[in-house]
């Protein structure tokens, strides 16, 4: 991947000269290695189309959820940053970064920024008032560059495999152009059936609608079923390994199929109450797991979060625009009628993901160390930060060790922080072994292996791939 010019080379590793020269060499081992990204949100269409990217706000404020909420919390309007859509001046969004981004010190989306900006365009000072609309047009020159293609950049970034976000319904033309286009790496879907499964969803009726069109399927709660199992085949078809589910809470139930036929037919015709909502929900993320023993597919599961907690925002700049707000998450009861079904299955993977840290130890480092099926997910969203990547690992390996979680998730729309993510996960896992070196707990040659197994072996073995 692209490096920093003049970045810290030590950063993120720890301060005293033992175990930072450990991890240094834990860190430069791995620093140069291919990327494996098995769950992101970067469209096929990006790189199929091929096109420069429009403009450095485009690039790094409008469409990014984590610098847009933390300007929005400080006062910056949203629709002066272009978020949801919404016409802005570029540089005019550029320029309320710059002056506020002060306000990005000491978190994880302003070293995301300046290692990017760094990377990719020689800026190693501070945006400020001064100099922002200076860095603008550097950076805008730098974009029309052949060399700033998207194509280009995903094989200097080393990306082996690049998995989207897709709607089960989706042709998958992009990804079908890109397997013929001589990409150096693969992109592969992921099949995402979220609003085909909550009856509370936006438009979940239309979409069950076309989903049993697709297929000529009845409707019936079989014929639903064989509808998603098609899909879910024709995704395989085309390159898939993992299924997302993106959940608030992470229940499962298996109802008897008079019961699932009843509850179906309500929330097809709008008549079910809140429980039962909340049934089928739950009996729909079991019956993922059914299939996935079926046909393989990993199941990644992403839990507690809740989307859309401001009302006034969803309906002025629509979803995905930063603020969606972590609840209190629990799981050992909750997946128990699915681990109690397939749990022990060895064709089955789970990868739980939680931003609540609470639940690392408590119960998905137990959960994972005893269930062959599943894994612990790499700190998501809010926690995908050097600090609470230290923090997941102290509090998930004293019970389920290192080989039972999924490698780093990058999880991100964003993609030039792609490499600056990965980098930093990688520098936040070395100093972490480093750690174990030194208090013995872990000897040089087996921190070498680990780390090495982390960016390779073990996200392929979790994602069959």
């Amino acid at each position: 991947m692209p490096a920093s010019r003049s970045r810290d080379p030590y950063r993120l590793l720890p301060t005293d000269a033992e175990s930072r020269s450990i991890a240094l060499d834990l860190y430069e081992r791995v620093a140069d290695r291919p990327i494996i990204s098995p769950h992101g949100h970067v469209p096929a269409r990006l790189l199929d189309d091929n096109l420069p990217f429009r403009d450095p706000a485009d690039l790094f404020v409008s469409t990014d959820h984590y610098v847009t909420r933390l300007l929005h919390a400080s006062g910056v309007p949203l629709e002066l940053l272009g978020v949801g859509g919404q016409t802005a001046d570029p540089l005019n969004a550029w320029k309320a970064l710059a002056s506020n981004w002060h306000i990005f010190a000491g978190t994880a989306s302003g070293y995301w920024l300046a290692e990017e900006l760094s990377m990719f365009f020689g800026v190693d000072d501070d945006l400020d008032d001064q100099n922002a609309e200076q860095v603008y047009h550097t950076i805008a020159a730098r974009l029309q560059e052949p060399d700033f293609l998207p194509r280009k950049l995903f094989s200097d970034f080393g990306l082996e495999v690049l998995a989207t976000t897709d709607d089960p319904l989706d042709d998958l033309s992009h990804h079908a152009r890109l397997r013929r286009s001589g990409l150096s790496g693969r992109v592969i879907p992921t099949f995402r059936p979220d609003a085909y499964l909550d009856p509370c969803a936006p438009l979940f009726l239309t979409k069950v609608e076309k989903l049993l069109a697709a297929s000529g399927s009845p409707s019936t709660f079989p014929g639903y079923l064989s509808a998603l199992e098609e899909r879910r085949a024709y995704f395989i078809e085309h390159g898939a390994v993992s299924t997302d589910h993106g959940v608030l809470e992470p229940l499962t139930m298996d109802l008897a199929p008079g019961d699932a036929e009843r509850i179906f037919q309500a929330v097809l015709t709008q008549t079910a109450d809140a429980n039962e909502q909340r049934q089928f929900r739950a009996h729909m993320l079991f019956q993922m797991a059914r299939m996935s023993v079926f046909d393989g597919l990993v199941m990644t599961i992403h839990a507690g979060v809740l989307r859309n907690h401001s009302s006034a925002t969803l309906e002025r700049f629509g979803p995905d625009t930063g603020h969606d707000i972590p609840v209190h998450t629990t799981f050992t009861e909750g997946l128990r009628p699915m681990l109690e079904s397939f749990g022990l299955e060895k064709n089955l993977h789970i990868v739980l993901f939680t931003v609540d840290e609470t639940a690392y130890s408590r119960e998905l480092a137990p959960l994972a160390g005893f269930y062959p099926s599943v894994y612990v997910g790499a700190p998501w969203w809010f926690l995908d930060a050097p600090d609470a990547i230290g923090r997941y690992r102290s509090a998930v390996t004293e019970t389920a060790g290192l080989y039972r979680t999924s490698g780093f998730i990058d999880d991100t729309r964003a993609f030039l922080s792609i490499p600056a993510r990965h980098d930093a996960a990688r520098r936040a896992d070395a100093a972490f072994l480093a750690r174990m070196v030194r208090e013995g707990r872990m000897s040089v040659r087996t921190a070498g292996r680990v780390a090495d197994d982390l960016v390779d072996a073990i996200p392929k073995q979790v994602f069959k791939l």
